[in-house]
């Protein structure tokens, strides 16, 4: 087994679940293990070492890499430490089996925190570090609910001339993702005795209207937005909530809803014209931002030096875009040049049989690692 896949198992072996998902008293929350694994691995390496509260017992690891001189660049590799939950605990034992390593978190994202490490480690090891860019890995918390790790890095003003994002891309670089705004919309009835429902305003009724006019003209509308990474901008309709009991005309539903955004478009003005749309269609209800969080789509110009660089190295002539959201969206708000790269396929992520290929973990390494090395 090579040291890069002995890295990646023992991740896996390390339950580190999104509280979000389980709870915070759940024996296998949170990434303090991960953490913890991390730190000792790093100090062994003897790469300087640093835990960044975040949130309660669920820290960032900051492991940094000095130049040989001064430093006049800073390259930052970011993969998340956090999984979603599982549905059977035997996703928790890495297991290897055609040339795959199952287990959560695999693929989305220790495969992507192994391949950074290691190419990390590696040049540590081998004395040919930069002469004037300093490399820092921070596996983070918490990306995969309200991404705290990447936020807490950007509050500390925290700077970097790249950022590199693990997630699962195919090794492909990825330079735009769409946002994630997750909207609630909230209908109002009258409540009455179900003999007579005429008494009453049916608030579920409401919604079936709500409901239809966004799976039907405003999805429509939506395809005509489109970019040229990312395609159209979505929209979803995930959960509905109403009425109390089938002999109660019901006077309160909800809908949360999932609208995916492009780069260029505006939170605020996205809410505003959802109302209006709504108005137009005849829909009375009430729409607010559920989350709280912007929705941070992320486009950055792949004409940069260091992605470029990047992009040669791993033999890419145009970059990518990616439909899913990352805590690339975050670090590029804060002002930091974002793209995701890693080893695996975003297909995988958060499935039963999560897996990743034993292949692409070993070439991420070495891609890094060469990119790295090639620093000035």
């Amino acid at each position: 087994m090579s040291p890069v896949l002995k890295l990646l198992s023992d991740l896996v072996a390390l339950p580190s679940i999104n509280p979000a998902f389980t709870g915070a008293n759940d024996p296998w929350s949170g990434e303090a293990r991960v953490a913890e694994f991390l730190t000792r691995a790093a100090t062994r390496a003897k790469l300087d070492v640093e835990l960044q509260p975040v949130l309660p017992e669920r820290p960032n690891v900051v492991v940094r890499l000095a130049p040989r001189g001064r430093i006049k660049q800073r390259v930052l590799l970011a993969p998340h430490m956090d999984t979603v939950t599982v549905t059977d605990r035997s996703q928790l034992r890495p297991s290897i089996r055609q040339n795959r390593l199952y287990g959560r978190g695999s693929c989305d994202t220790k495969g992507s925190v192994a391949a950074m490490f290691m190419a990390l480690s590696r040049i540590a090891r081998s004395g040919q570090r930069p002469q004037s860019t300093e490399i820092i890995f921070v596996g983070l918390i918490d990306e995969e609910n309200g991404q705290s790790g990447s936020r807490a890095l950007v509050k500390q003003r925290f700077r970097a001339d790249l950022a590199i994002v693990g997630e699962p891309t195919l090794l492909e670089v990825v330079t735009a993702h769409k946002g994630d705004l997750w909207l609630e919309i909230e209908t109002r009835g009258r409540a009455a005795h179900s003999s007579q429902p005429e008494l009453g305003r049916n608030a579920i009724a409401e919604m079936a209207r709500v409901v239809s006019a966004l799976e039907g003209p405003y999805a429509s509308e939506l395809r005509s937005r489109r970019h040229p990474l990312l395609g159209p901008a979505t929209v979803n309709v995930g959960t509905i909530h109403g009425g109390r009991q089938p002999n109660i005309v019901p006077d309160h539903c909800e809908i949360r809803v999932d609208r995916r955004t492009i780069p260029g478009e505006k939170d605020a003005r996205v809410i505003r014209e959802l109302k209006k749309f709504l108005r137009d269609q005849g829909c009375a209800a009430a729409v607010r931002d559920w989350k709280g969080l912007p929705s941070l789509a992320l486009e950055t110009d792949h004409r940069l030096p260091l992605v470029r660089q990047l992009m040669k190295t791993t033999g890419q002539r145009r970059p990518k875009g990616g439909r899913y959201f990352s805590d690339a969206g975050v670090l590029a708000q804060g002002g930091i040049p974002s793209v995701l790269f890693g080893p695996g396929d975003i297909a995988q992520a958060h499935t039963v049989d999560e897996y990743i290929a034993i292949q692409q973990l070993e070439t991420a390494t070495d891609l890094l690692r060469r990119f790295l090395e090639g620093l000035p």
